[in-house]
């Protein structure tokens, strides 16, 4: 998977505020990921990334 700094993407399980689409902060062995919805910000392994992810999001 080719993943750059900025791209939205979406995930298989939403965050728990209901959304499931994040914004690329820091892209590495570990991703940092923001939540489009509340701002939250995490970061998650590149595994646990590359498993759940579902798709890139076309920005309007």
């Amino acid at each position: 998977m080719n993943f750059e700094v900025g791209q939205i993407i979406k995930m298989k399980k939403p965050h728990p505020c209901g959304n499931n689409s994040w914004e690329i902060l820091r892209v590495g062995m570990d991703f940092r990921l923001r939540c489009t919805w509340c701002n939250h910000q995490v970061m998650i392994p590149r595994t646990t990334v590359e498993k759940s992810f579902k798709g890139f999001v076309e920005k309007a």
